[in-house]
């Protein structure tokens, strides 16, 4: 099943890269389809990556928090929460509060999109890099919870 599941999303994911973009003649009514098409386009990147042990990817994606779990405060610390996906896949997402600000009224069924570096774990894997880059080296992540954005 999960096969089959993996093979249909890389399917889609193929088509979307593939077939040239057409004018989009459509009125506003469709755009809100548009958005779970991005969002499958996300999980497939995702998946992609998972399956294939990739690591320092750039990603954005959108999920619904399963778990948060206490601060991890050695070194640097970092808000952590478990997002699970549409595809079913969940992440870890370690979320730097010593250069973002925490995001205080997350809780368990809360929406979030993000965008930041994933790093391959057997478990799913991990989303970090959601904040700002003080030297400027690296794509500023974010994490949007409730109508704010948080980097």
């Amino acid at each position: 099943m999960n096969k089959l599941l993996l093979l249909a999303v890389l399917a889609v994911a193929a088509y979307f890269t593939l077939v040239p973009d057409a004018p989009d003649r459509r009125g506003a009514e469709a755009r809100p389809a548009l958005a779970a098409v991005a969002d499958s386009r996300s999980d497939a990147v995702i998946e992609e990556a998972f399956v294939n042990r990739l690591s320092d990817r750039q990603v954005e994606g959108q999920g619904t928090v399963v778990k948060t779990l206490a601060d991890d405060t050695n070194g640097s610390r970092h808000q952590r929460f478990i997002v699970r996906l549409e595809s079913g896949r969940t992440l870890l997402v370690s979320h730097n509060i010593d250069l973002a600000p925490r995001i205080d009224a997350l809780r368990a069924g809360d929406t979030v999109a993000f965008y930041g570096e994933y790093e391959w774990n057997p478990k799913g894997g991990v989303i970090h890099w959601t904040h700002h880059d003080p030297q400027g080296r690296h794509p500023a992540g974010w994490i949007r919870h409730a109508g704010q954005t948080y980097q």
